[in-house]
């Protein structure tokens, strides 16, 4: 009689786990579906605007950003941890923002 171990969890929750034959395809796929949006002009009153909002903003404030990277728009929220004037970079938490990039500053 031959007496087989038992599998520990690790070896046997693997069993279960999904499989991917084609690993990225997924991520190429979710890529494909976001449609590229160009980035809005901003008019001259309205980038005065957000520059007195930026120099508004201070370390550890909690703030809400609009910014455009890579043919999207996202908004981030969260703690300053850094800005920059002369490299013009604001950084929420880990996120570095370009001023040139931001859209809205709430």
């Amino acid at each position: 009689m031959e007496y087989r171990s038992r599998m520990s969890r690790e070896e046997r929750a693997k069993q279960f786990m999904p499989f991917s034959a084609l690993k990225g395809y997924d991520e190429a796929l979710r890529q494909k579906e976001k449609i590229p949006v160009p980035r809005r002009e901003i008019s001259e009153e309205y980038a005065e605007i957000l520059d007195y909002k930026l120099h508004q903003i201070r370390k550890k404030d909690i703030i809400t950003v609009v910014y455009f990277c890579k043919n999207q728009y996202l908004e981030v929220t969260g703690m300053v941890s850094r800005i920059d004037k002369t490299a013009r970079i604001l950084k929420i938490v880990n996120t570095k923002i370009l001023f040139d990039d931001i859209y809205d500053i709430k």
